[in-house]
C-alpha cells in the first residue's frame, strides 16, 4: 500500500458521517502517478482537480481534515492542494480511471485517477527536476507509448490554442522535444501550432 493510498483511507475514515453518494475526487499530477503504478517518490500534495462535484463546503472540510498544516499532513507528510479546472495542460477530454482498489476501502470518497500518459502531458507546462523524474519514471515502465503521447500533447494543444495560454505552448513543445529526444530515444517530433504564435 503507498503513502497516498495510506492518506486517502485516513481522510475517508475521519469524514464522519457517509455523504449520500460518494465525493468524487479526480486525482492529478504525481499522486495519479502512484495510485496507478508502483512508482513512489516524496511528494508534499495530492493534486484535487476542481470540479462541480466539490462544494465550497466540500472543500472547506477536506482542507481542514487534510489541507496543510493538518494532523493528516504532519501524519502523512501529504496534503490536499485543490487546482482549479483551466490550469493544468491537459488533452480536450482528459482520461481518467476508477481505481477499484482504494475505491472498494473508502465509504465516503470515490477516487478519478488521471491516465499515465496524460499526467505525463500536464508536467510538459512546469517541467521541473521532479516532473522530469516522474516523466522519465513513467517511460521506463513502458507506460508511455510514443504515439500516445503525440496524440495526447496534440489534443492538450488544440485546447491551450483558443485562450490567453496559447503563448506559452512552444516551451511545451520544447519540453516534449527533450522527453522524445533525451527520455525515449527518438527523433523530435514537428507540432504544428497556430500561425499568430
Amino acid at each position: 500500500m503507498s503513502l497516498v493510498d495510506d492518506f486517502f483511507e485516513e481522510l475517508d475514515s475521519r469524514w464522519g458521517a457517509q455523504p449520500g453518494a460518494r465525493i468524487r475526487l479526480r486525482i492529478i499530477g504525481s499522486s495519479a502517478l502512484m495510485l496507478r503504478t508502483n512508482y513512489e517518490r516524496g511528494t508534499k500534495d495530492s493534486d484535487v482537480l476542481e470540479t462541480n462535484d466539490l462544494t465550497d463546503d466540500v472543500k472547506k472540510r477536506m482542507l481542514d481534515l487534510a489541507g496543510p498544516n493538518s494532523d493528516l499532513h504532519t501524519r502523512h507528510r501529504l496534503y490536499i492542494d485543490f487546482v482549479a479546472n483551466g490550469i493544468p495542460f491537459l488533452p480536450h477530454a482528459p482520461l481518467y480511471h476508477k481505481n477499484t482498489d482504494i475505491n472498494a476501502k473508502l465509504r465516503c470518497f470515490e477516487l478519478e485517477v488521471l491516465d499515465v500518459v496524460d499526467v505525463v502531458v500536464a508536467k510538459l507546462k512546469r517541467f521541473h527536476a521532479n516532473d522530469r523524474s516522474d516523466i522519465e519514471a513513467m517511460i521506463e515502465r513502458n507506460l508511455v507509448p510514443h504515439g500516445v503521447l503525440l496524440a495526447r500533447f496534440r489534443s492538450a494543444v488544440d485546447s491551450y490554442a483558443a485562450d490567453a495560454r496559447v503563448d506559452d505552448l512552444p516551451r511545451y513543445v520544447k519540453n516534449l522535444h527533450v522527453v522524445e529526444r533525451d527520455f525515449l530515444g527518438v527523433g523530435e517530433t514537428e507540432i504544428e501550432l497556430p500561425e499568430w504564435i
